[in-house]
C-alpha cells in the first residue's frame, strides 16, 4: 500500500514537472560569430506554451573570462507565436566573442502577450547553451 502511495506522488509531482516545462519558452545560445567590430550572437527561441507574445525583450548580461561584466544589452526576442521556433540574431559591438566567458539572462525588460501584459515571464524561462559559452538565469 505504501509502495502504490508513492509511486502515484512520484506520478503526480514528474506530470506536474513535465507540465511546466512543457509550457515554457526555451532560449538557447546557439552560437558565437566574430564579425567585423563585433560578437554576432545567435539565439534559437521556442515559445511551447498557448500565449501568442507580441513583445519580449530581455535583458542580458555578458561576462568576460575574469567574471567581470563586459557588457549589458536589451535583446528583443519578440513576437513569439505559441508553439514556434524562432531564432533571433544580435551584434555585441565591441566586445570579441573569445572575450566572453558566461552571458547571463538577468531580467525580463518587458512581456505582453495577445491578451495583455505577463508578469510572470521570467519563471516561464528557460536557457540553455550549445557551444562552450556558458547561458545562464
Amino acid at each position: 500500500m505504501v509502495i502504490r502511495v508513492l509511486i502515484a506522488a512520484f506520478l503526480v509531482v514528474a506530470s506536474a514537472t513535465a507540465s511546466a516545462q512543457a509550457g515554457g519558452i526555451e532560449v538557447e545560445l546557439n552560437k558565437l560569430e566574430p564579425v567585423e567590430g563585433a560578437c554576432r550572437a545567435y539565439l534559437v527561441t521556442q515559445n511551447l506554451t498557448d500565449s501568442n507574445y507580441e513583445n519580449v525583450q530581455l535583458d542580458v548580461v555578458m561576462f568576460d573570462n575574469d567574471g567581470i561584466v563586459a557588457r549589458r544589452l536589451a535583446v528583443q526576442i519578440g513576437p513569439m507565436p505559441q508553439n514556434k521556433t524562432s531564432i533571433k540574431v544580435f551584434d555585441i559591438k565591441n566586445l570579441a566573442c573569445q572575450d566572453i566567458g558566461q552571458l547571463l539572462l538577468n531580467d525580463v525588460i518587458q512581456c505582453r502577450a495577445a491578451d495583455g501584459a505577463r508578469d510572470d515571464c521570467l519563471s516561464l524561462l528557460s536557457v540553455s547553451q550549445r557551444g562552450n559559452v556558458p547561458f545562464i538565469k
